[in-house]
């Protein structure tokens, strides 16, 4: 019998991350992974701001950003029929040195392919004293009752069964999660189509065609977009997605060597194969996100389209939405509602990044005729014109999403006090600061250097951002107190934070979503038992 606190089944970004979460609040926890560690198919490669800022609250920001992707990289999108082909159109984005940081956020997103990110996600791991990672560990079957669950766990080296007593098993398994599946939650949503990916190599790739540097290459050919080509390492590797319909693409009759020369467009340039990985693209989200002591994270919620990025990075915003609600339940402070809000606060953000991925894949489909871009005549000239700059036009959004990024808020939670202030504008580019419940509490640079994105994590933040008659204040501590939840307050005499935070009383989660604001704090017990989950 091996006993401990959380049990995460899958060591992909986000089973690893809710493992260093959980270790940096003092929560034991044990990570379990069928395989040895290793990659053989990189995905994602994008860290989007949220997921950053996260990372930077564990003091690991600066190691993605020096994870070795070259900084002088050029990240523009190219629409072109093959690298040696016709452009098409190009949409310039500068390399990662000349990105600005956006003035709404601390960290700016940053290219890091999962080959380097998931091996540094697993040091970090295993450098927390309170978390254990383990590989060669098949989880075969659980049990839950009132205090607990059974997991039955298979070494897959020995052979040997092992039995592991938990508070909490969390399946963040992927897509095709046994977790989810022996707790008997369906996927609901539909198949968008098939396609299959090629990992290759081809050094000094940049060089030896016609289109420039560019993080992404769309080709298009006289039946429409037909795939693209993706930097992995800003080098030599590179990700050739070849992009099929519903039906089911058949890897026996697929020749991946004629694909990858489509895309390059010269025979003499030499690459190497190195994976061909068929996968179904689709909209999914599961029907229920909690079930007892089980929860589930990350793709066992939901499947969406990679146009966009938002895979992974869904998944890290879960892992600060369930760190801290595991913590307040395991140390006895949370209330009986705190761990059903995980799924009532994520689950339209889900459905929400969701419909932002298939936008962008139709986005990829929608076409003028492009019956004539490989011709080089007067009509070929014309064809990819509109069509480039049709589909410039309508994948932007795919690249400026900050608004997406950092925009969510959390509607109607059970765990914030509302206001009745009405909600700003959702919109996937624009981002709108808020203080209102529900929202990320804002970033704004304080005199010291810090963000006041640094002061919110262990505990709940008061902010005092005005002077403030010292009974309000000690309403709120004591109602802490009393309950034994940890609050830090924090006093910030800065008009520009005031006027951006709107209230002199703010009061945020350890996960930096704003929970309650006002002036006053009559109701300060009603306060705290609302967003420990107590009510």
């Amino acid at each position: 019998m091996i006993e401990t606190p959380v049990l995460i089944v899958g060591a992909g970004p986000v089973g690893l991350a809710l493992s260093i979460e959980l270790g940096w609040r003092g929560i034991k926890n044990t990570l379990i992974d069928q395989g040895d560690g290793t990659l053989e198919h990189p995905r994602t490669g994008l860290v989007a701001v949220r997921t950053m800022e996260m990372f930077r609250r564990w003091g690991f920001a600066e190691n993605i950003r020096h994870c070795g992707f070259p900084d002088d990289y050029e990240l523009s999108m190219v629409f072109c029929t093959s690298l040696n082909g016709f452009m098409l159109d190009k949409e310039f984005y500068p390399s990662m040195q000349d990105t600005p940081t956006p003035k709404e956020t601390p960290e700016k997103k940053q290219r890091c392919p999962q080959l380097w990110m998931q091996p540094m996600l697993t040091e970090k791991a295993q450098s927390q004293p309170n978390s254990s990672v383990v590989f060669r560990r098949r989880l075969e079957s659980f049990e839950q009752s009132g205090d607990g669950v059974t997991s039955k766990v298979m070494d897959l080296d020995t052979k040997q069964e092992l039995i592991f007593k938990s508070q909490f098993l969390i399946g963040a398994d992927g897509a095709t999660s046994n977790v989810r599946k022996q707790l008997g939650i369906e996927l609901q949503g539909r198949l968008l189509s098939y396609s299959i990916n090629i990992l290759i190599s081809a050094p000094n790739l940049t060089s030896k065609h016609r289109m420039g540097p560019a993080e992404r290459y769309l080709f298009v050919g006289p039946e429409g977009t037909w795939g693209n080509l993706t930097v992995v390492d800003g080098s030599e590797i590179w990700r050739l997605t070849v992009l099929g319909n519903q039906e089911k693409m058949d890897l026996a009759s697929f020749d991946a060597n004629s694909w990858v020369r489509r895309a390059l467009g010269d025979d003499s340039i030499e690459f190497q194969i190195h994976s061909v990985q068929p996968w179904a693209r689709s909209e999914m989200l599961a029907e229920r996100f909690v079930s007892g002591r089980v929860v589930l994270a990350g793709d066992s919620l939901h499947t969406m389209s990679p146009t966009g990025g938002m895979g992974m990075n869904t998944g890290m915003q879960e892992v600060l939405d369930l760190g801290w609600k595991l913590e307040g339940i395991l140390n006895g402070w949370g209330g009986k509602k705190l761990l059903s809000s995980f799924e009532s606060e994520r689950k339209p953000v889900a459905a929400r990044n969701i419909g932002f991925s298939t936008f962008n894949f139709k986005s990829w489909l929608d076409t003028p005729d492009p019956s004539a871009v490989c011709d080089d005549t007067e009509l070929g000239a014309q064809a990819r014109a509109k069509v480039g700059l049709r589909l410039r036009e309508s994948t932007r959004v795919e690249w400026e999403s900050l608004g997406l990024q950092i925009g969510h808020r959390y509607e109607n939670s059970p765990i914030c006090v509302s206001d009745g202030s009405p909600p700003t504008a959702d919109e996937y580019s624009t981002y709108i600061p808020s203080s209102r419940p529900g929202s990320r509490a804002p970033h704004v640079w304080l005199q010291d250097g810090r963000s006041t994105l640094d002061l919110f994590g262990k505990s709940f933040t008061l902010l005092v951002l005005a002077n403030s008659d010292s009974s309000e204040i000690s309403k709120i501590t004591d109602a802490f107190g009393r309950r034994e939840v940890p609050l830090t307050v924090v006093s910030i005499q800065d008009p520009e934070v005031l006027s951006v935070y709107e209230r002199k009383l703010v009061l945020v989660r350890p996960d930096g979503h704003v929970g309650w604001r006002g002036e006053s704090a009559d109701d300060a017990d009603v306060i705290v038992d609302t967003l420990r989950g107590a009510v």
